[in-house]
């Protein structure tokens, strides 16, 4: 496979907190009950700003990840190819520059995208509309199984990537068949409200309009949401799906953090502080590099040789 680039992770938590807060600031400041006049411009200046951090955080040595290698072919031990989708206010390389390797290490044939790009934000995606995003990554499914050969591929997601994207592909695109396992990490599968602010900006006229235009996933997200309402609307689970949910109590944007478990058959819903009372991540923290979650990722893709997961696994 052709060389990566080594992304440093960025602060996407701060970059979805300030922009919900500049939104509600903006529009309540306005006194406009409709913002009718112009509401666009606010967030994608501060997107631009985000946008060149992100750029800058870029910046390191050229590495091979061993990921996204379209010539692997799944192992009997592995038969699944992993796909992995990152959440929002992020990409493919900031959120599995750890979990990648370490799964390719274990032998399976992984990939992961880039979804919800918009223009003005590059770097930082999966901020489209989710309905498009999920038509991207049905796409890229459809890539993954061709390239090797296999019937289905096994999901690990973070946040959006993990709860309400792929399960709207599995519920509305016919990307059930597709699917044997799916393992969030904090998913906001009900919706989010970002700790209240996501339910304060639905309720100040204006800011769902602002969001709607400009960062469209984000609004798709929070609790309330029509998006929420079409795929809540149907079963947490479909048949066939193996589900796996791994929160944490210390989550501040998939909240409240029991909003994110499933319901059905098949489902397992996982608080990391009750295998690790010292575990301390919070939501971004939990998809990037907490261990003892990841420990449970890889007992979820390989059950059969599932190992205890406690403290000591943040070490192992």
């Amino acid at each position: 496979m052709s060389p990566r680039k080594r992304y440093v992770p960025v602060p996407v938590l701060a970059c979805a907190a300030s922009a919900l807060a500049l939104a509600v600031t903006a529009v309540a400041a306005s006194g406009s009950a409709s913002a009718s006049a112009s509401p666009a411009p606010a967030v994608p200046a501060f997107a631009k700003t985000v946008a060149k951090a992100g750029t800058a955080a870029t910046a390191g040595k050229t590495v091979t990840s061993g990921w996204n290698n379209w010539s692997c072919k799944p192992s009997a031990a592995h038969p699944n190819p992993v796909v992995l989708l990152h959440g929002t206010w992020a990409n493919q390389l900031d959120t599995w520059f750890l979990t990648a390797p370490s799964l390719v290490k274990e032998g399976y044939c992984v990939y992961s995208l880039d979804y919800g790009k918009l223009p003005y934000m590059p770097t930082l995606n999966g901020q489209g509309p989710l309905v498009k995003s999920a038509g991207e990554v049905s796409a890229f499914v459809d890539k993954v199984l061709k390239s090797t050969g296999t019937k289905k591929v096994d999901i690990v997601g973070h946040s959006q990537g993990g709860g309400p994207l792929p399960r709207y592909y599995m519920e509305f695109m016919n990307g059930a068949s597709k699917v044997d396992k799916l393992i969030g990490l904090a998913p906001d599968n009900h919706g989010a409200t970002a700790s209240g602010l996501g339910t304060l900006a639905r309720k100040v006229p204006g800011v769902s309009q602002v969001l709607d235009l400009t960062v469209p996933g984000v609004q798709d997200q929070i609790v309330g949401s029509e998006f929420m309402k079409k795929l809540n609307s149907k079963p947490d689970t479909v048949p066939g799906v193996k589900y796996t949910v791994i929160s944490t109590k210390y989550d501040e944007i998939a909240t409240p953090y029991k909003s994110q478990q499933l319901s059905g058959p098949n489902v397992r819903n996982i608080v990391v502080q009750d295998l690790c009372k010292l575990d301390v991540s919070e939501h971004i923290a939990l998809g990037l590099i907490d261990r003892i979650a990841f420990n449970e990722v890889k007992n979820a893709l390989d059950p059969a040789h599932a190992t205890p997961t406690t403290c000591k696994s943040a070490i192992s």
